[in-house]
């Protein structure tokens, strides 16, 4: 019997066996990708903070299909060299899906190492490059790049009537292809753009850029990067006297974005779905309370819900194929009817985007709140 025992071992260490684990059959592990710390840490606290409550909250219901979630979380710091260590990191612990990364260059860095495991993805990511792969794994949470272009060329010339556009971004996939997405999205509508140009993200000092934006008199400045930086383009345009609007793409929405601007974010405007608290559903709300109940504080912005909508969807399609069949969970995810979310219905096409948008346009006020300044009908 020992001399038995002994073989079974030495078997089950080379991986011809596989091990006993008793305790995995009675969990389901879910994936947290996120910039845990880094420039973009606020954003991945809210993510991995949002997901761990959801988790809490479904298995003091019971867990799904009689089962307990399970969080694993992995910093990828926002960084590339970071994302192929996380998600290798992530399939060899086995969990069935993966939610995020935040930004959209971290979440296609991903994509690849998740679809040949079978490991469902969803990602708040706008790249429309992120859903062009054709990986069935991936699901997209929030709006694709060129439905935000195509409101923002409108609320530019069609609303506002500017006849001098600027536009920057940084160099990042996110911001590069809404930026490209919306010179086209402007030139079609006939607007006038004078000036497009890319800094380098995390380089502080945007001065001489701004100066070259200056010299063609704009009359509005669309920036479409990261709040990170997008507070101190604001704030350096002011002192330098660039009299146009700012107007700021979505990775703008974030409380940061009011302290690194400081009084110069008075009078800017932020591009994005509705922020937290202007959510119309019940469902935000009771989420919202817990959030703030547990954590002394607010979401940093409507990305951390997003995510958690895309992590309510996946465990919605295990609840309703009554199993843990990737493929078959993505395949009616992909099909299903609008499903109720914190965000609005949840419902996906058949390359991943999540379908419908509903932009709106703020102007940031003296005390750093918000007021809707457009909104499509």
């Amino acid at each position: 019997m020992k001399r038995i025992l002994a073989m079974f071992a030495a078997l089950t260490a080379l991986g011809l066996i596989p091990a006993l684990q008793v305790s995995a059959a009675d969990v389901i592990k879910i994936g947290v990708q996120a910039p845990i710390t880094g420039q973009y840490a606020s954003e991945g606290q809210g993510i991995d903070k949002a997901v761990r409550l959801l988790a809490e909250q479904v298995n003091g219901e019971g867990g799904v299909l009689g089962k307990k979630l399970e969080i694993v979380s992995c910093d990828d710091e926002g960084t590339a060299m970071k994302v192929a260590i996380c998600a290798r990191d992530l399939v060899n612990k086995g969990v069935l899906a993966v939610i995020g990364s935040y930004t959209s260059t971290c979440a296609e860095a991903a994509q690849r190492t998740y679809f040949q495991a079978g490991v469902l993805q969803t990602s708040d990511g706008t790249a429309d490059s992120l859903t062009q792969h054709g990986y069935w794994t991936f699901l997209r949470n929030s709006f694709p790049n060129s439905a935000e272009a195509s409101f923002v060329a409108d609320y530019l010339v069609k609303e506002k009537d500017y006849k001098r556009i600027a536009i920057l971004s940084d160099f990042s996939s996110y911001a590069e292809g809404l930026a490209d997405a919306t010179v086209e999205a402007i030139e079609e509508a006939g607007g006038n753009i004078v000036f497009r140009d890319k800094i380098k993200a995390g380089a502080q000092n945007f001065t001489p850029i701004l100066t070259n934006a200056k010299s063609e008199n704009p009359d509005v400045i669309f920036f479409a990067g990261y709040y990170t930086d997008g507070g101190l383009l604001r704030s350096q345009q002011v002192a330098l006297g660039v009299n146009a609007d700012f107007v700021a793409g979505d990775a703008n929405d974030n409380p940061d974005f009011i302290k690194l601007a400081g009084s110069a974010a008075e009078g800017a405007y932020i591009v994005n779905v509705p922020t937290p608290n202007m959510l119309p559903y019940e469902l935000a709300k009771d989420f919202l309370d817990s959030y703030k109940a547990k954590y002394g504080e607010m979401p940093p912005s409507i990305w951390t819900l997003l995510n958690v909508d895309g992590m309510r969807a996946i465990l919605h399609g295990m609840e309703e194929t009554g199993g843990t069949d990737t493929k078959k969970i993505a395949e009616y995810l992909h099909a299903m009817e609008p499903y109720p979310g914190i965000t609005g219905p949840i419902a996906f096409a058949d390359d991943g985007n999540r379908t419908g948008s509903g932009y709106m346009a703020y102007r940031i006020l003296e005390d750093g709140t918000y007021e809707i300044a457009y909104r499509q009908n």
